[in-house]
């Protein structure tokens, strides 16, 4: 994943601003975080399709539940990348879409699959991410608004309302709403690594999760 100062920094600040109360609810029944989930649920954790940053190759992997809309993933996003850097090719992350913020997550999820489909997911990513204030408030985006926005990460708008309702998109959609439903995901983000549930939830422990698995890989 190419690191961008500008975002970094700015996407940092909202580390610091959230609290881990605000950023994510327990979720009923934890699942100790040094064991996987039951292999019929791991099952649902990665499809063919999911976008991946990353090598595709490496031996540790983060499974995101994100939400485009949502503050706490915004604010987590160079938490990830500073995982995926300090660990290089040892380290990838799969993303599901998550859509619980209603008509502005599925909208910029479209988006995204546009931009992926246009060879520009990383950096259009990175604009929605960045400007998602003005895009997700109260979750009823101005029209056009996102599209703007994700025209300065590259994306062509004219070839991306078309790709927006390809029904390969929607497929994606509705696969992801229904993984979402079988993993039993109720807050965004919601990390999985090398299929054990991050629980409890925070930067440290992600971090540590991560650091582990990737010595297991090493040894």
């Amino acid at each position: 994943m190419k690191r961008r100062g500008l975002i970094l920094s700015v996407l940092a600040l909202g580390v610091a601003g959230f609290g881990g109360a605000a950023w994510y609810a327990t979720r009923p029944d934890p699942i100790a975080a040094s064991d996987p989930i039951d292999p019929e649920m791991a099952n649902a954790l990665i499809r063919p399709y999911s976008p991946i940053l990353g090598p595709e190759d490496a031996p540790v992997t983060i499974v995101e539940f994100f939400d485009p809309a949502c503050e706490a993933c915004r604010a987590f996003y160079p938490v990830v990348e500073d995982i995926m850097a300090e660990h290089g090719d040892a380290v990838r992350v799969v993303i599901r879409y998550t859509p619980f913020h209603g008509e502005a997550s599925v909208e910029a999820i479209r988006v995204l699959e546009a931009a992926r489909m246009q060879d520009v997911f990383e950096p259009v990513l990175e604009a929605v991410l960045r400007e998602q204030p003005r895009w997700a408030s109260h979750g009823t985006p101005a029209p056009g608004l996102i599209l703007e926005i994700a025209a300065s990460g590259g994306l062509d708008v004219q070839a991306a309302r078309t790709q927006m309702l390809a029904p390969g998109v929607v497929a994606v959609l509705n696969q992801d709403r229904a993984d979402v439903e079988t993993v039993g995901v109720r807050q965004t983000p919601t990390f999985f690594v090398n299929g054990k549930p991050l629980d409890p939830f925070g930067e440290a422990e992600l971090r540590r999760l991560v650091a582990v698995e990737v010595a297991a890989s090493q040894s």
